[in-house]
C-alpha cells in the first residue's frame, strides 16, 4: 500500500513530519463504535482535523469485535450492559498480518485500514486477533474495549503497542514520530528499542500525552507480571529496569511514557499543573507542557447556527436552536414518554458516568430539587446520559438511582445510548451543559466546547478547559469551587450550594426575563470557542510543540542565552 493510497490529499509543506497515532479508542463516527468516551472523543476530533490541516498522521488503533458495550435498558428502565458482535463493511483489508508474543506464546495481528476518505479523517490502522488463524482465547484479546481482566488488558496493549509498529514497518512506513495518546500503547517503545538501543537516540521519536489526574486512569502492574506477559518484547526486566532507572516493584505505563519520550503534554494549563506535581519526583522524566484539548467543529457544529451567529442573525438563530431542541425532545420522548417543551430552559449533564464528575451533584438535596423542577414561574428541562464503565456497580448504582428519581418528574429525563449521535443530539438542543468534577480532577471536558458552539452556555467548575475559556456572566456561568484540600465531604457541600445558587438566582432570572443578555452570553461562548477550542489549532500545536520539538536544540539555546545573559545576582 503506498502513501499515496493511504494519503488521498497533498501533505501540507508545515505538516511533512511522518507522525503515528496510536490510541485504544478512536470516535470518530457513530459507525464504527472503537470508543468509550472522551479520549476517544478526543482521538476522533484529532484525526479528523489532520484531514483538515493535510497533516502527514496516520492513527493506530484496534478493531473492537464487541465494541465497548451496547446501554440498553431492563424492564424497570435501569441500564443494561449488552455485547453485541460488530461488523463494518467499510474498512479496507490490508493483507497484513504480523506475529507478536503474548504469555510465552505466538499471537496473529491482522491490519484493517479506514481510509481518510470514508469519514474526511486521517488514516486509521485498525488491528484484531479475533482472526481464525488463532486459537480460542487469541481471539478474545480484542473483543472488548478496556476489557476487565488484567491479563487481556496488557494483552491488548501489547497488540496496540508491538503489533501497531510491525504493521507499520510492513507497510513500509518510515514513521518519524510515534505518538501515544495515554500509556495503553506503551510497548511501542521496547519494539523500538531494537532499532533505537540507545535512550537518548529512542526518545528523539516518541512523544507522549497523559489524559487523566486520576491515579484510577494511570495504569500500574506489577514489573515481573508484565515481564512474564512479554510487555517488554524480549527485553528482560532487569534490562528495562536498568535502561529506564526505574526499579519500582509495581511499574507504572505513566512513568514509563514520561521516561521514554522526548516531550511529554497535558490536555489543559491546569491538568499542566496538576500533571508535573503529581510526577515530580519521577526521575529522568521528560518536560510535560499543556496543549489544551479541542473538537473538530466540522463534525459538531450545527452549521446553519454557527452561520447565523457569524452573521448576526439573532432571530434565526434563536429560531434554529428551538428546531434542534425539537429534534432532541424527539429522541426523549422515544425513550421515555416524556415531551418537553422548547421554550423551557433544558439543562444536560452528560459524559462518563464515574464518582469525582459528581452527576448526583443536582439531587444532593432531593427537597430542593423537588422545588427547582416543580417551580413553574421559572420551569425547568433536566436530562441525564452516559456510560459508566460496565463493571463500575458503584456508577451503575448511581445512574439507576437518577432513572428511578427521574420516574417522579414528568420534566427530567435519563437518556441511555450515549454515543456520539445522541451527545450531538444532546448538545446541539440543550440551553445550558452542566460539568460539575471536584476541582484539579478534571483534565479537560471537551464536552462542554462542543456543546458551546452549539448555542448551549456552558455551566461548569472552573476546571480543565473551562478555566482557560471561562468569563463568569460574559461567555458561560462558572461555579466558584470549593478548597480542594477540605474534606471531599465539605467540597461536595460547597460546591451543590454554590452552583444551586448560581442556577436559581442567575442562570434562570437571565434566560425567562433578559433575552437579550442571554442570546449575547450564547454568541460569545460561540466566538470564544471558535476563535480557540478547535482541534484545528489543537492539531497544528501537536506539530510545533511536540513532533518537531528539539530538545538537544532548545538545550543549546537554553544555555547560550544563560551565557550571553546571565541571571542577576
Amino acid at each position: 500500500m503506498t502513501e499515496k493510497e493511504l494519503f488521498p490529499y497533498v501533505i501540507d509543506e508545515h505538516f511533512k513530519t511522518k507522525v503515528a497515532y496510536f490510541s485504544m479508542e478512536f470516535a470518530i463516527d457513530q459507525a464504527l463504535k472503537t470508543y468509550s468516551g472522551g479520549l476517544g472523543f478526543l482521538a476522533g476530533s484529532h484525526m479528523r482535523s489532520v484531514n483538515d490541516k493535510r497533516q502527514h498522521t496516520i492513527g493506530v488503533g484496534i478493531l473492537w469485535s464487541f465494541g465497548y458495550y451496547d446501554q440498553s435498558r431492563y424492564e424497570d428502565n435501569t441500564l443494561k450492559v449488552e455485547f453485541r458482535r460488530k461488523f463494518y463493511y467499510f474498512l479496507r483489508e490490508t493483507g497484513i498480518i504480523v506475529e507478536v508474543m503474548i504469555n510465552g506464546k505466538p499471537v496473529q495481528v491482522k491490519a484493517y485500514l479506514l481510509p481518510a476518505n470514508v469519514f474526511d479523517s486521517a488514516p486509521v490502522i485498525l488491528l484484531t486477533t479475533d482472526i481464525f488463524e488463532n486459537d480460542h482465547l487469541s481471539r478474545t484479546i480484542t473483543h472488548k474495549l478496556y476489557d476487565p481482566n488484567e491479563e487481556t488488558r496488557i494483552a491488548q496493549e501489547i497488540v496496540l503497542g508491538i503489533g501497531g509498529v510491525k504493521v507499520l514497518e510492513a507497510m513500509g512506513l518510515d514513521i518519524d514520530i510515534y505518538h501515544m495518546n495515554e500509556g495503553h500503547a506503551l510497548p511501542l517503545v521496547f519494539e523500538l528499542m531494537k532499532r533505537y538501543p540507545n535512550l537518548e537516540d529512542l526518545k528523539k521519536h516518541v512523544v507522549f500525552t497523559t489524559h487523566t489526574p486520576e491515579m484510577a486512569g494511570n495504569e500500574v502492574h506489577n514489573v515481573h507480571f508484565l515481564g512474564r506477559m512479554n510487555f517488554f518484547n524480549g527485553f528482560s526486566v532487569e534490562e528495562v529496569q536498568d535502561k529506564l532507572d526505574y526499579y519500582d516493584e509495581n511499574f507504572s505505563l505513566t512513568v514509563g511514557a514520561l521516561k521514554t519520550s522526548k516531550r511529554a503534554n497535558a490536555v489543559s494549563k491546569i491538568h499542566e499543573k496538576v500533571a508535573n506535581e503529581m510526577w515530580k519526583d519521577v526521575p529522568g522524566r521528560c518536560e510535560i507542557i499543556s496543549i489544551t484539548n479541542a473538537q473538530n467543529m466540522r463534525y459538531w457544529a450545527d452549521k446553519q447556527l454557527l452561520s447565523w451567529m457569524l452573521e448576526h442573525e439573532d432571530y434565526q438563530l434563536t429560531g434554529r436552536k428551538k428546531h434542534l431542541k425539537h429534534i432532541l425532545f424527539e429522541e426523549v420522548a422515544d425513550q421515555t414518554g416524556k415531551l418537553f417543551d422548547p421554550d423551557v430552559l433544558t439543562l444536560v449533564w452528560a459524559r462518563r458516568f464515574a464518582e469525582y464528575k459528581r452527576p448526583w451533584l443536582l439531587v444532593y438535596d432531593m427537597e430542593r430539587f423537588r422545588a427547582l423542577v416543580n417551580n413553574t414561574d421559572r420551569p425547568i428541562q433536566i436530562i441525564w446520559a452516559g456510560k459508566p464503565f460496565p463493571t463500575d456497580y458503584r456508577a451503575i448504582s448511581m445512574f439507576n438511582e437518577l432513572v428511578m428519581i427521574s420516574k417522579e418528574f414528568r420534566n427530567v429525563a435519563v437518556l441511555t445510548g450515549y454515543e456520539l449521535r445522541l451527545s450531538k443530539l444532546l448538545k446541539q438542543g440543550s440551553d445550558v451543559w452542566l460539568n460539575t468534577p471536584r476541582w484539579g480532577r478534571e483534565a479537560s471536558g471537551t464536552s462542554g466546547m462542543s456543546a458551546g458552539i452549539n448555542a448551549s452556555v456552558h455551566f461548569s467548575i472552573a476546571d480543565g478547559w473551562h478555566a482557560e475559556f471561562q468569563r463568569d456572566g460574559i461567555n458561560s456561568f462558572t461555579i466558584p469551587h470549593a478548597d480542594p484540600s477540605l474534606p471531599v465531604e465539605e467540597q461536595d457541600r460547597h460546591d451543590y450550594l454554590a452552583m444551586m445558587d448560581k442556577l436559581e438566582n442567575v442562570i434562570l432570572p437571565t434566560y425567562y426575563e433578559d433575552q437579550p443578555k442571554w442570546l449575547d452570553i450564547v454568541k460569545n461562548g460561540m466566538n470564544d470557542i471558535q476563535a480557540y477550542f478547535t482541534s484545528s489549532r489543537m492539531v497544528v500545536e501537536y506539530y510545533e510543540k511536540l513532533y518537531n520539538f528539539k530538545p538537544y536544540e532548545a538545550k543549546r539555546l537554553s544555555d547560550r542565552l544563560l551565557k550571553d545573559h546571565p541571571p542577576l545576582t
